[in-house]
């Protein structure tokens, strides 16, 4: 796959269209020459096969810590590259003012809540006809955040338990993205970008939370290989103001998916 063909995402539709249309005009001579049937049975088979083969959808998704990027990178590579976008349910959560108010009283809901919106997006995206990324995925809340919660005493044992064992019932229904793509920033920099975006509900976010959060997603980086990866040093650069770094990015990304399909 070339970058033209990456920046135009791949069409289901089009690729069933097209075999269905070759397949007929393979089979056309069948009705006034019998010699070349073979031929024509061929070339129908080749011709369909081609087109479910190119009929593959991707799903690509984005991981980070808090302040990493995340949901801005989505919004520009959908963009750039006609992509679905899917981003994390922040505006409509009804936990999330009340969770940083007193995170150990509504851990457990929050963490529910951005399981079930997530395994949908999951699910969304699998049946989705176009190609897609998402804005973080369960896999971070479950291998991150959540235990995150037990460790620091904001969530009791009980519900740890009750959501990793919902959260294994879950994972068994979704497809892991066809490529991760992780956005590693220092704590300085994640400071940095959660203040310029100015979330009133982030103001109570503490360094030692965002330490902590950082600690676990470089752990769980380090052993990921539940599907391709592609990590991204985000602190020297800025894909937001700066078109070269931004283009960077792209390439990495075009780069990565040549080898993937």
């Amino acid at each position: 796959m070339n970058t033209d063909e990456i920046k135009k995402g791949s069409n289901k539709s089009f690729g069933i269209v097209f075999s269905i249309v070759f397949f007929i005009i393979a089979l056309y001579p069948l009705i006034y020459d019998f010699e070349i049937r073979s031929w024509s049975i061929i070339i129908a088979i080749i011709f369909l096969l081609l087109g479910l083969t190119n009929s593959k959808t991707m799903h690509l998704a984005i991981a980070g810590n808090i302040g990493a990027g995340k949901t801005t990178l989505t919004k520009m590579l959908s963009k750039y590259y006609g992509w679905v976008p899917y981003y994390e349910d922040v505006l409509e959560n009804p936990y999330l003012d009340d969770f940083y108010e007193r995170m150990e009283r509504w851990s457990f809901n929050l963490q529910i809540y951005f399981l079930n919106s997530r395994f949908n997006q999951m699910i969304d995206c699998a049946n989705n006809e176009k190609d897609t990324i998402q804005d973080r995925t369960i896999y971070e809340d479950a291998n991150i955040f959540a235990p995150n919660l037990l460790s620091m005493g904001l969530m009791t044992n009980r519900d740890y338990k009750n959501y990793e064992s919902i959260f294994k019932t879950l994972k068994s229904y979704v497809k892991n993205p066809d490529l991760l793509i992780y956005l590693r920033s220092g704590i300085p920099n994640l400071v940095d970008q959660i203040h310029k975006r100015g979330r009133d509900y982030e103001n109570s976010i503490s360094i030692e939370y965002l330490s902590r959060l950082n600690e676990r997603y470089e752990a769980w980086i380090e052993k990921y290989d539940s599907s391709n990866l592609l990590i991204i040093d985000v602190d020297d650069i800025d894909f937001v103001e700066n078109k070269n770094d931004f283009e960077l990015i792209t390439e990495m990304i075009d780069k990565k998916l040549e080898s993937i399909f």
